[in-house]
């Protein structure tokens, strides 16, 4: 039989491969203030009896570990949300809170604790939240508390092992994170226990001072589990009715805080899983979920709920299953799920839907529109009521307010990596932020920075972000500050990293640097010196008071054997020099990471060159962000870029590349992309062992690309320690450890902070 596809929905999977090509692909994707003053975006809007002040909210991110174990809301949780309320966020919604801690397997850890914020556990959590919705509104703000019916198969598996308990859903599916562990068919009983609870919870959030509660229907959590014929297969009880158990989770909410409190309803369009994985779905784990719900069905699900009581919903796709659509990265477009708002809000408007309350349904906007112009051109134009924004308020708290008084290239924005904000709570960590040092710490960092009171002399050495950040906070609190960079531009991996259009979010962080860095040049006196490489003994015989250096990697091209026998590049001076291309119609990229993929995607998607990977490690980006990786992976295999994981170069000969690849049918197949790369630190038993059965072969090509890596430049900094070239001493970024721009950031805020 032929999957059911919908070919609006197909139309925009395929799309998102490359549509940088479609004109008009990055009209607005910039901090350019165009469309200022922003009328639509500051205008009032009423949601039930609620009157939001602008048409802003903040995206509900998960507070992973930002409470007590018991649940209760700390000081890190109230003070990142009161920080973005006082940016002017208009409506502001928490990370996801469970109902179902005894219900569901998956939620709670050994001895009832919690890593989520907790509002059930007992009347010892009612202060956190009293606590934190008071501290919203003090700045003109409304919040709304996100409640959720239970992660399900998304679940944390570690039940299994830790409690002796299967994670649970709607009917038997696998676990999301191990699909060799089943998911039971969670009972009619427990299901309505938990329809009590949200009516619970809801009276709570009222309790509490919230301003709205907020349900969790997407991504594939319990609650689209239960709603979603994709992972609702029962055939007997009321829930085999796969609409049943949102209805009623909405009418009892109704039912306990009365007409006039607004409920909200976050949904997919479609888990496009059909459209991403087309007939090859019937060969993963995936393969009994091809049922899910389609456009029309949603859309009448939608008026249904409206009936129960649902005043307004925020809408997008997908699940965790192609996880770069509900969590749009880099590589995603600007305002990625516009026409999949419209298409809601042209259905309410068609049906003359209207909330409980008598007026429109309100229908949010989501999907990298963190760029000004972008969100209030989709206001004007009607494509949504609302605009949601998550990570970029994380790089910026004060958007709203800049944004307001017309400070658009003050904005800091967001690159997309999501490694701060979503990978780190998957490893371990909590909700950060890469560009905002102080996102999760605003408990401990002052929103103003401390005027020292005896100014010290400052060499910074290197200007990529680490540097510019340490120089420009350094100045900023007063100190005399150098900056000595060493080629003719401010950047460092930034420059290279931009160059891909998919990285456009790259290159904008870059401008607002160099922004930064001039506006500090004139106001505080930053002095810059660029086509300046610094030496200890220039730098001893300034006589500093301290030394910070900010010098990057080393990226060498490893002796390979023979590599000197074909046309063998970096990929950062690839990258920064396309005449290298030229002549070659094969390339084969050596490194599997981040920034081999990138390039790959860029050579091609930009360029049409034949591509190859070559990564000896068991993953293809491994450590990456479950959404970053998901999509260019996803794309590179729709352009047939080859991806060869287990694979070890072993020499060059002419024309060619000589690798040694393990065959064996226990080599994880790299094009996965429905379920994630466990952390290290977990265990999973059922993964069969990985077994070695390795066979020689050549790849032929024109181009060699190494991304393997490089190492900290620090030579500088041990012969300056050496030399004693100043009181002070230190060495941040990459120069310290090859890492990401997050580190570089926090490595180097944190410093200078204490110079």
């Amino acid at each position: 039989m032929d999957l059911k596809r919908d070919p609006r929905v197909q139309a925009w999977v395929d799309s998102f491969g490359n549509w940088f090509d479609r004109e008009g692909a990055f009209s607005g994707a910039s901090m350019g203030g165009k469309l200022y003053p922003y009328d639509a975006i500051f205008s009032p809007i009423r949601i039930n009896r609620l009157t939001v002040k602008n048409r802003i909210v903040m995206a509900p991110m998960g507070n992973i570990s930002m409470c007590e174990e018991t649940g209760r809301p700390n000081d890190k949780m109230l003070e990142y949300f009161i920080e973005r309320a006082k940016g002017g966020t208009g409506l502001i919604t928490t990370g996801l809170v469970p109902v179902s801690h005894k219900e569901d397997n998956t939620i709670s850890e050994l001895g009832d604790l919690s890593y989520f914020p907790r509002a059930d556990r007992s009347r010892t959590v009612i202060a956190g939240w009293r606590d934190l919705a008071q501290g919203v509104h003090v700045h003109g703000a409304k919040i709304f508390l996100q409640l959720t019916p239970g992660l399900g198969r998304v679940g944390n598996p570690q039940c299994l092992l830790t409690k002796l308990k299967l994670p649970q859903s709607a009917s038997t599916n696998p676990n999301f994170y191990m699909p060799q562990v089943p998911s039971v068919r969670m009972s009619g009983g427990k299901l309505k226990s938990i329809v009590k609870n949200m009516g619970q919870g809801a009276a709570d959030a009222k309790h509490f001072g919230m301003d709205g509660v907020y349900l969790h229907g997407h991504e594939g959590y319990l609650l689209e589990q239960m709603t979603n014929p994709a992972y609702n297969r029962r055939k007997l009880g009321r829930y085999a009715d796969w609409q049943a158990f949102g209805i009623d989770c909405v009418t009892e909410m109704r039912r306990r805080v009365g007409a006039d409190y607004p409920i909200m309803y976050r949904i997919d369009l479609s888990l496009a899983l059909n459209e991403t994985y087309g007939e090859n779905i019937k060969n993963t784990s995936l393969k009994k979920f091809t049922n899910g719900r389609t456009i029309d069905m949603t859309l009448e699900y939608m008026k249904n709920l409206v009936s129960a009581g649902v005043d307004i919903f925020d809408v997008d796709l997908g699940s965790y299953d192609n996880w770069w659509l509900p969590h749009p990265p880099a590589s995603m477009p600007p305002g990625c799920f516009l026409e999949v708002s419209k298409i809601v809000k042209d259905y309410f408007k068609a049906n003359k839907i209207q909330s409980n309350a008598g007026i429109e349904v309100p229908v949010v906007g989501v999907g990298k529109l963190g760029y000004p112009d972008l969100a209030e051109r989709a206001l004007r134009e009607g494509d949504c009521d609302m605009v949601m924004l998550g990570r970029p308020l994380l790089a910026d708290p004060e958007w709203c307010n800049k944004a307001y008084k017309g400070e658009i290239a003050h904005i800091r924005p967001c690159i997309g990596c999501q490694e701060a904000c979503i990978n780190e709570f998957v490893e371990g960590g909590h909700p950060q932020c890469a560009v905002n040092p102080r996102s999760g710490f605003e408990h401990i960092f002052p929103s103003k920075l401390t005027i020292v009171a005896k100014p010290k002399r400052i060499a910074v050495v290197g200007g990529g972000p680490a540097g510019i950040i340490a120089a420009v906070i350094a100045a900023k609190r007063g100190h005399k500050v150098t900056l000595y960079e060493k080629t003719g531009r401010l950047g460092g991996r930034l420059v290279p990293g931009g160059v891909p259009k998919i990285k456009y979010e790259i290159a904008n962080y870059r401008a607002y640097l160099e922004n930064l860095v001039k506006e500090t040049e004139e106001k505080n006196g930053l002095k810059v010196l660029l086509n300046t490489a610094a030496d200890t003994e220039t730098l001893k015989a300034k006589n500093y008071d301290g030394i910070v250096f900010a010098l990057g990697t080393i990226e060498k091209i490893p002796p390979f054997p023979g590599v000197d026998k074909v046309k063998a590049v970096r990929a950062s001076d690839l990258l920064g020099d396309e005449k290298l291309i030229v002549g070659a119609k094969k390339a084969v990229v050596v490194g599997g990471g981040m920034v081999g993929c990138e390039t790959a995607y860029w050579l091609r998607y930009e360029k049409g060159l034949d591509v190859k990977v070559v990564e000896m490690d068991k993953y293809i980006m491994n450590h990456v962000c479950t959404a970053n990786r998901g999509h260019l992976i996803h794309y590179l295999q729709a352009a047939g870029v080859e991806l060869h994981n287990c694979t070890k170069v072993t020499g060059f000969e002419d024309g060619a590349v000589k690798v040694l690849k393990n065959v064996s049918k226990t080599v994880p197949d790299p094009y996965i992309t429905w379920h994630p790369i466990l952390p290290e630190n977990i265990h999973n038993p059922l993964e069969p062992a990985l077994k070695i059965e390795e066979r020689e072969i050549k790849f032929d090509a024109e181009l060699f690309v190494i991304a393997t890596g490089g190492s900290p430049d620090d030579a500088l900094f041990f012969e300056a320690q050496k030399e004693h070239a100043a009181p002070e001493i230190h060495n941040i970024g990459d120069s310290f450890a090859s890492g990401l721009v997050w580190q570089a950031t926090k490595s180097a805020y944190r410093l200078a902070i204490t110079l």
